[in-house]
């Protein structure tokens, strides 16, 4: 059973650290929602930590650049992991091989290039990654639709199909499979590797719900604030399988912003989540968020 909540500060004081998501909790990838910012500040405030935990498949200096663009203060967070970052330790390491089918948008180019030192150092003692045809590809690499504005995953159908064929792994930058930009839904990587996986195919995910994005956070935040136990860290989210699960495989309380991508399933008003509607489907699927709002306050 969940607890509805009005506001962050209501909670605030349980926890010292939060992993906070981005898309349908602090923007609509258009604008920053101003009641997240200031619920964000005010936990800083007093003396809280903010990760920014993110599914985007860019690395974290991609990932805070794109947030100045829409103008959320850089004052509302410490940190920001994100999938790409965990994944890159794969991609770095070999994990699908370094002639890779690159499926992705030109602004996640970042993934493969903005490494940190530590990888960087490691990137160099290998020979560059190479990006071919499927047809010559030892692996696939996929940070999301090249165009995410008109495609969907039935347009990749014939080239998953021979991925598949060909015995490649797959891997997925960024386990999200849809996301809202204002009004309008599309389709992310996860989406991708949902059709690759149902067609045969293998694939590798580093994002949430999946722990190497948890692990990778934890050790962030230890560097920057010391040691701080999962009780005493606040997962807040709005998608149900991967920032609830998530949370919930890492045995960590979760904030499920029910006003996010799943808004239509609470009733009409996404800002006042109907109790008996939200219970009854959190009880169908196995999901048990500590606390719930409907937007992040």
């Amino acid at each position: 059973m969940t607890t509805l909540i009005a506001s962050l500060s209501e909670i605030s004081q349980n926890y010292r650290a939060v992993f906070c998501d981005l898309w349908g909790c602090l923007h609509n990838g258009k604008a920053p929602f101003p009641a997240a910012v200031a619920a964000l500040q005010a936990f800083r405030a007093q003396g809280g930590t903010v990760v920014m935990l993110t599914n985007a498949p860019r690395p974290f200096g991609s990932v805070e650049a794109q947030l100045a663009r829409l103008g959320a203060p850089r004052d509302c967070y410490d940190l920001v992991v994100s999938s790409g970052d965990a994944a890159q330790y794969a991609l770095i390491s070999g994990a699908v091989g370094r002639r890779v089918h690159f499926i992705g948008a030109d602004k996640d180019m970042p993934f493969f290039t903005d490494l940190p030192p530590e990888l960087a150092a490691l990137a160099a003692k290998h020979p560059p990654f190479e990006f071919v045809p499927m047809a010559e590809a030892e692996g696939i690499v996929c940070t999301g639709l090249r165009d995410d504005q008109t495609e969907t995953p039935e347009d990749y159908r014939a080239a998953l199909l021979l991925g598949k064929a060909r015995g490649l792994t797959m891997l997925c930058a960024n386990p999200d499979i849809i996301v809202d930009m204002g009004e309008r839904r599309m389709y992310c990587a996860g989406a991708l590797a949902q059709a690759y996986e149902e067609a045969g195919g293998e694939t590798l995910y580093f994002g949430k719900p999946h722990p190497p994005i948890y692990d990778l956070a934890r050790r962030k935040l230890t560097e920057t604030v010391g040691s701080i136990p999962n009780e005493e860290i606040l997962c807040i989210g709005d998608g149900p399988w991967t920032d609830v699960l998530g949370a919930q495989n890492e045995g960590i309380d979760t904030l499920f912003i029910t006003g996010g991508i799943m808004a239509e399933r609470f009733g009409s008003d996404s800002a006042r989540p109907d109790p008996a509607r939200l219970e009854a489907w959190l009880g169908e699927n196995g999901l048990a968020p500590t606390w719930s709002m409907g937007h992040l306050a």
